[in-house]
């Protein structure tokens, strides 16, 4: 009986055993079964994640990254991205030059004979009735007219509004859409339509209303470059030496300018109508080459942001905030039009930029006019000659957009910068007209003198300014408002450089003296603008001590206007 029992007792722990074992070899099943689903669920997420990463590569740079053997450095890319930027926005402004150049070949020495601008206004009215000059030794109808200075001049505000308009829905589908796929389309449009107005040359076109639309539809397609090209910038750089970095990158604005007056200008003795193709066609082929090789961020190129990374380390001292904080907030919702609006420091600094562009594109479009019917020395230059000597306005422009850049950089003061740039400007406007006409070396040196106080302060808002408001505190680190911002400036920048033009084509007919005291008055009002942002940088920097600069490094918009 005994040994029965203790038999029986045996069996059933045995049996307990066997189904702890059982129970354990289930569980260690189902457990690798889940590890298995999940390294599988893993390895396809990220698979996917590569696969959307080399969905975003650019053709070009997987090719030269094929042919290479290994992928590019975070350098190598930032080193793309300022190439490829600095010359597709330089074509922008080579094309917008050209039609500066050809303005004298078109309407010639109208101003010279004295007539007026104000006698008719062809958006409401045809051009047919308008009277011809015959003592006009060429041109080109219908702008070889007695109104055909005000008629070039109606021409440049259209471009320019539609360019400012275009630009606010610009930056709204930049923060949305692939900002290489809208560049590229941007450039190539504006390609075809700088060229179909020379075609005018060769179709024998003298319709008024054909050259309006042209130049309306090829701003329109150029409004998408600022807001794009910042951005991308933006993508890839940080804080640290923004304002001269950006004011060095920022030089392709007047290399554009240079490049487009020089080759408009040689180009003009085959035909003005090759003054549009030839920087059409260049810009469509850069167009091109940014299709297919500009990295847009390096998300989208699968790349650590090393920027970001030294941020991080505890041996910086925080002077390298990357341009765009928050990167893991990047995806999220993209900041509204109002909204940005509202982010402190824009409105100041848009409504100066209004008063800034007004006086810079005001010398872009009419400085190539006025120095070929202003004699200097007793002597007029010839259209080309004119052409290739304002490129020196831009010249200083390059030189006060580096300066202005390094200045706010050194004080952290963007707002005093600007402000002093554009008093400044003052004195030199006046000089210019004055003592422009002495001799040539007098009209060169004050020439670059006025590029560089009016381009600098224009070239600081419309980069580093706008970097540091698009990425202000108040957005909590949401990166999706750079375009947006840079548009609402650069936009609200355009309407006065559309303005300027316009008034200048109207009030040159009775003085140039005029036009330069319209000019010296926009550049009082810009730094006046300012003000505000002036006195609270001033004040925060006082009250917060000194460093080895004199004023410690804070944020570009005092945190007292937030």
């Amino acid at each position: 009986m005994m040994s029965d029992a203790s038999t029986e007792n045996g069996d059933i722990l045995i049996a307990e055993e066997e189904d702890k074992l059982s129970s354990k070899t289930f569980a260690s099943a189902s457990l690798l079964l889940e590890d298995k689903d999940v390294r599988q669920s893993f390895m396809g997420s990220a698979g996917e994640q590569r696969n959307e990463t080399q969905h975003h590569r650019p053709v070009g740079v997987r090719f030269l990254e094929y042919i290479r053997g290994a992928p590019f450095t975070f350098r190598t890319y930032q080193a793309i991205v300022l190439v490829l930027t600095f010359f597709a926005y330089a074509s922008f402004h080579a094309t917008r030059k050209t039609t500066s150049i050809v303005k004298s070949v078109l309407d010639p020495q109208t101003t010279e004979l004295g007539f007026t601008h104000w006698s008719r206004f062809y958006f409401l009215g045809t051009v047919d009735g308008a009277q011809r000059n015959p003592g006009l030794n060429a041109g080109w109808a219908p702008f070889d007219t007695s109104d055909g200075t005000a008629m070039l001049g109606q021409i440049d505000v259209a471009f320019l509004s539609i360019y400012s308009l275009g630009m606010y829905f610009a930056g709204h589908l930049g923060d949305r859409f692939d900002l290489r796929v809208l560049l590229a389309l941007g450039m190539a449009g504006t390609g075809i339509f700088t060229s179909l107005f020379g075609a005018g040359y060769w179709l024998n076109i003298h319709s008024f209303y054909y050259f309006l639309v042209v130049q309306m539809l090829a701003g329109l397609f150029q409004s998408t470059g600022w807001p794009s090209v910042v951005a991308v910038v933006g993508n890839w750089f940080g804080k640290k030496k923004r304002g001269l970095i950006m004011g060095i990158w920022n030089a392709h604005t007047s290399i554009g300018n240079i490049s487009g007056s020089l080759i408009a200008s040689a180009l003009l003795k085959y035909g003005w109508g090759y003054s549009f193709a030839v920087p059409g066609l260049i810009i469509a082929l850069f167009g091109l080459t940014v299709f297919l090789f500009l990295p847009v961020s390096p998300e989208k190129m699968g790349i650590e942001n090393e920027e970001e990374s030294q941020l991080k380390s505890p041996e910086k001292d925080g002077i390298t905030q990357p341009l765009l904080d928050g990167r893991p907030n990047e995806k999220g919702r993209a900041v509204g039009f109002v909204e940005a609006w509202g982010i402190p420091g824009v409105a100041p600094f848009a409504l100066c930029l209004f008063f800034s562009k007004l006086v810079a594109y005001t010398f872009l479009y009419w400085l190539p006019f006025y120095i070929s019917h202003t004699a200097i020395d007793g002597k007029y230059l010839s259209d080309s000659t004119a052409g290739t000597l304002s490129t020196l306005f831009d010249v200083g422009g390059v030189v006060g957009g580096i300066l202005a850049g390094h200045i706010s950089d050194r004080l952290d003061a963007r707002a005093l910068t600007a402000a002093s740039f554009m008093y400044c400007a003052i004195p030199a406007l006046f000089f210019y007209r004055i003592y422009g006409s002495i001799s040539l070396y007098w009209n060169v040196a004050l020439m670059f003198v006025a590029g560089m106080f009016v381009n600098g302060p224009y070239a600081l808002i419309t980069t580093a300014v706008s970097a540091d408001l698009g990425t202000h505190s108040s957005l909590k680190g949401n990166s999706r408002a750079l375009a947006t911002v840079t548009a609402i400036i650069d936009g609200t920048g355009s309407v006065g450089a559309a303005i300027g033009p316009l008034l200048t084509g109207y009030i040159s007919a009775n003085s140039w003296s005029a036009v330069f005291t319209m000019l010296m008055a926009a550049a009082l009002v810009a730094g006046l603008l300012l003000t505000k942002l002036v006195v609270a940088e001033v004040t925060a920097k006082m009250e917060s001590g000194g460093s080895r600069t004199g004023w410690p490094r804070r944020s570009s918009v005092p945190e007292t206007l937030v």
